[in-house]
């Protein structure tokens, strides 16, 4: 199942995707929570009662695409874990070693942005950043879990651009200033149930897209640390909550170790696609003319 986060208007919703249409949930299952945290603290019974919905729903229940606005997957998670230099090639383009225990950062809510909305490029910086990653929803509350357990806690996986400043990424020895200015982290379209995708998401192709130009390919089976390991080591120090996300690393390719640096700007249009999850789309805007 593929479920949507969107507003319209005033009110705020979830939908399911099937085919070309959207369903939305706040009529085919009007009992069913709105915000995608409070419908994943639902458990699998609101999954399936939205799976049956959506397949028996009327054509009322349809959404108009074009008057939504798609929100984060997760519009406001109580935790975004992000993985760093989590590729083997990737720690290699910046000189970096493999570190021994994941590189681990955290991301705020007001940095991410949805599908099809802008990725803002501060005036303060032109070395806004892509970087193509997997993003991991937690769908069952989990303390101290173990690796073989640690995958039955994923409601499903998502796409993410991990949009990075660079010059503020590297002003202090913690990455987090450059990895939260506001509406940087791209996280859609969909959030894609764990039973649609291969076992902990391996094996799967995963590239970043800059105005139709490839810029990273690499497959998701050459991320060092797993979605189990990665549950299984940030369980072990806090509790994950249904809603929570980990976002996996990025491969090789990123704009700031090509010669010359490649970094995104106004006009742009960068696209995150992963197979069988989806392609995640965002045009490049500067944060000067949203306001």
């Amino acid at each position: 199942m593929r479920l949507v986060s969107f507003s319209q208007g005033e009110r705020s919703g979830i939908a399911v995707r099937l085919a070309d249409r959207l369903i939305d949930l706040s009529v085919a299952a009007p009992d069913l929570p709105t915000d995608m945290r409070a419908f994943l603290a639902a458990g699998d019974q609101a999954l399936s009662q939205a799976r049956v919905a959506a397949n028996q729903a009327k054509a009322s229940a349809a959404l108009d695409v074009a008057s939504i606005i798609f929100q984060p997957v997760v519009p406001a998670p109580g935790k975004i874990f992000c993985l760093g230099l989590n590729y083997a090639a990737h720690a290699a383009e910046g000189g970096n070693a493999v570190p021994p225990y994941p590189a681990l950062f955290l991301r705020t809510p007001s940095s991410l942005t949805g599908h099809e909305q802008a990725i803002l490029h501060s005036p303060l910086s032109d070395t806004l950043d892509f970087e193509a990653e997997l993003a991991v929803v937690i769908g069952h509350r989990v303390r101290a879990v173990s690796r073989d357990d640690a995958l039955q806690a994923v409601a499903g996986y998502s796409c993410f651009n991990d949009g990075s400043v660079r010059e503020y990424q590297r002003k202090t020895t913690q990455w987090t200033i450059g990895k939260n200015f506001e509406s940087t982290g791209g996280f859609g379209p969909e959030l894609v149930t764990a039973d649609e995708v291969p076992e902990g998401a391996r094996g799967l192709r995963i590239r970043s897209i800059l105005n139709g130009q490839t810029m990273q390919d690499d497959n998701t089976s050459n991320m060092i640390v797993s979605v189990a390991d990665a549950i299984a080591l940030i369980s072990a120090c806090t509790t994950l909550d249904p809603g929570d996300v980990i976002v996996m690393g990025t491969p090789s390719g990123v704009g700031y170790a090509r010669t010359p640096p490649v970094f995104m700007r106004d006009g742009d249009v960068c696209e995150i696609e992963i197979e069988g999850v989806g392609r995640l789309r965002n045009p490049i805007a500067s944060a000067s003319n949203t306001h």
